[in-house]
């Protein structure tokens, strides 16, 4: 699937969204590799921290759907900013965690600029699964 038609669906996503409070919606459309697209859009709480964004919403959707962690081909974000979207911190860690680093990840924006990245490339020295082999026990 092409960056333009994935970006698309991240755009039905984002028409999913719970955002009473902010009103600042945000879509996610995760590639996998059997060619299935799992949409993702963020949910807002008034207590603000149980709230979720699109990108997480999109990866344990698919994963809780059966998809296996890590078999994820590329990523779409989109939301109605001045240029293209970037995730918060807490989902490139997540993106870290259950996706290649170097799986693709399209950001854009409403006006349809793209910038195309990779999971590694928005969290350099990321920590990993591997951080953890030093751990005592």
């Amino acid at each position: 699937m092409d960056n333009g038609l994935l970006m698309q669906e991240a755009i039905k996503a984002r028409t999913k969204a719970y955002t009473p409070y902010s009103h600042f919606g945000v879509g996610a459309a995760l590639l996998d590799s059997e060619g299935h697209v799992h949409h993702g859009c963020n949910i807002e709480n008034a207590a603000y921290t149980p709230g979720n964004c699109a990108e997480r919403t999109a990866m344990f959707s698919a994963i809780a759907g059966g998809q296996k962690p890590r078999s994820f081909k590329a990523m779409a974000i989109v939301g109605d900013t001045e240029g293209p979207i970037a995730p918060c911190g807490v989902c490139r860690q997540v993106m870290y965690e259950l996706c290649e680093p170097d799986m693709k990840v399209i950001l854009g924006n409403l006006k349809g600029d793209l910038l195309e990245t990779t999971v590694a490339e928005l969290l350099p020295w990321a920590f990993g699964p591997s951080d953890l082999n030093n751990v005592k026990k």
